[in-house]
């Protein structure tokens, strides 16, 4: 019999893994809801669903491997990364979903979820004051005007597989919808920053560097309360806190 290998779990859900088979358990409902829609409109290799009944969503395996994942060694090689960014970007082009995403969310929800953040990331001691001051200004530059997207909303690299040098599948959808396409680039690249030219010349057009910049910073702001009350280590090498530190 297969063994039942824990993904990842927190209070909210868990995906675990059975042979071939994968199971997400989710709190909320409109979570899977989101996930399923987006898998069927998404013109890029998504997972088979192989049945749905809440709480749970079984989705089939994806061939090939991950380009690695936040902490951990990148993996792959240029033209694989280059492959991911012409996916993404077919992503971005298609026509846009019914629904806001993750990455759509309002200048103003954005800015005040940020200050909040930035506050009690002081007033705790969890990182320095001007560590935390300094990200914030580069954040500044994603509070911008952009132009809707079809956006996944949670790109992370461990979210997208690749067998050679061809995507075979990307995971994971349950924050899609409409939203900036920057947000994506910067959740792929978080972290590997040394492979954003590859993924930029696959994406096939000029990108503004200082907006991806400001995404990893905000984005790791935002992250590290949320991570730590879940178990995760944001101060891991390589991870959101060090993201942060690059900056300065």
């Amino acid at each position: 019999m297969d063994e039942v290998e824990v993904v990842v779990a927190h209070s909210e859900r868990a995906t675990l893994r059975v042979g071939d088979v994968f199971l997400k358990v989710d709190a909320d409902q409109a979570r899977i809801d989101v996930e399923v829609e987006a898998m069927s409109l998404a013109p890029v290799p998504t997972p088979e669903v192989l049945w749905r009944k809440p709480p749970v969503l079984a989705t089939a395996a994806l061939p090939g491997t991950t380009l690695g994942r936040l902490g951990g060694p990148s993996t792959g090689s240029p033209t694989a990364w280059a492959a991911a960014g012409a996916a993404i970007r077919k992503l971005h082009d298609a026509p846009l979903p019914p629904r806001q995403g993750r990455a759509g969310r309002s200048i103003v929800a954005l800015v005040a979820e940020l200050d909040d953040e930035c506050e009690w990331l002081v007033t705790n001691g969890v990182l320095p004051a001007d560590l935390v001051s300094r990200n914030r200004q580069v954040a500044e530059a994603a509070l911008r005007p952009w132009t809707p997207a079809f956006t996944h909303g949670d790109l992370q690299i461990a979210h997208v597989f690749v067998e050679g040098d061809e995507v075979t599948g990307i995971i994971d959808w349950s924050e899609a919808g409409q939203g900036d396409a920057l947000y994506d680039l910067a959740t792929f690249t978080l972290g590997h920053e040394e492979h954003l030219d590859d993924v930029i010349a696959g994406y096939g057009t000029d990108i503004d560097l200082d907006v991806i910049h400001a995404w990893s910073s905000l984005r790791s702001l935002l992250a590290v309360r949320s991570l730590i009350e879940q178990g995760f280590d944001p101060f891991a090498p390589g991870c959101e806190v060090d993201v942060l530190r690059s900056r300065m």
